[in-house]
């Protein structure tokens, strides 16, 4: 079995918070670990995650040994970073034997082709100041001035005040999350199918709402974040029929009804 996840943003919400979202994680890796032969991490698994050369953000320990342990006994582990977690070098690739991947791209799983990002910084021309910020967190010249500049308990603890901004920007006005926001990765989605029409399904994290789109000969699929009192994720079977599933989470870790 092939899975894909996203949006676990661990490390937010409080040290409360964050040991709960830990922890269900962690049960959901150790249900999966028996027939997984590949995940994808489509991103946003860290709330904020800003490595340096030689320091790496504390915490996450048990999220990364049970990864390490699976890319030990050869599941092939796939981060996608997002958003929140792009500022990666080569720690988890060295330590934990997860592959590391900065940019969208289709992949052939199991003879299906797959359309594989986190889905920020895509269908963005009109937006001007989220194209100018992309740009800017995405340079390696202020990543480097960053990393000799500002010490890392300073830039960390900017991160996780700016995380706690974003993740609220996913938010309708009323607390939920509208299915119209997800429009501008369907439009993308259906234009890169049209140039690239043998494209089978787009899969994408980000904006937090679980939904499948169908059209004609279009599948785009939507995972969830982990913030409620469920999380949903995506299977992919030996006969590559994509899914998506649900996963109870056994204590609610933000107080936010479905």
């Amino acid at each position: 079995m092939i899975y894909f996840v996203s949006d676990i943003h661990l490390g937010a919400g409080g040290d409360a918070v964050a040991r709960r979202t830990e922890r269900a994680f962690c049960r959901w890796l150790d249900t999966i670990a028996e027939d997984a032969t590949a995940l994808y991490l489509l991103g946003d698994i860290f709330d904020f995650w800003f490595e340096y050369r030689r320091v790496v953000p504390q915490g996450f320990v048990r999220v990364l040994g049970r990864l390490a342990d699976m890319a030990d006994r050869g599941v092939r582990v796939v981060f996608y970073v997002g958003n929140h977690d792009m500022w990666c070098y080569d720690y988890l690739e060295r330590e934990c034997g997860i592959e590391v991947v900065f940019a969208p791209r289709v992949e052939s799983v199991q003879g299906k082709k797959l359309h594989l990002a986190h889905g920020d910084n895509m269908n963005i021309q009109g937006q001007w100041l989220l194209r100018l910020m992309n740009t800017a967190f995405r340079s390696k010249v202020l990543r480097v001035v960053f990393s000799w500049l500002i010490h890392p308990d300073l830039f960390l603890r900017f991160g996780d005040w700016w995380s706690g901004k974003s993740r609220k920007s996913h938010k309708h006005k009323d607390g939920r999350m509208s299915v119209d926001r997800l429009d501008c990765l369907v439009e993308y989605a259906r234009e890169h199918k049209r140039v690239c029409g043998d494209v089978e399904a787009y899969i994408f994290g980000h904006m937090h709402l679980p939904h499948r789109h169908t059209d004609a000969d279009l599948d785009v699929l939507f995972m969830s974040s982990w913030s409620g009192r469920k999380a949903t994720y995506i299977t992919m079977d030996a006969d590559s029929n994509l899914e998506l599933k649900t996963f109870d989470i056994d204590e609610t870790i933000s107080g936010v009804a479905e």
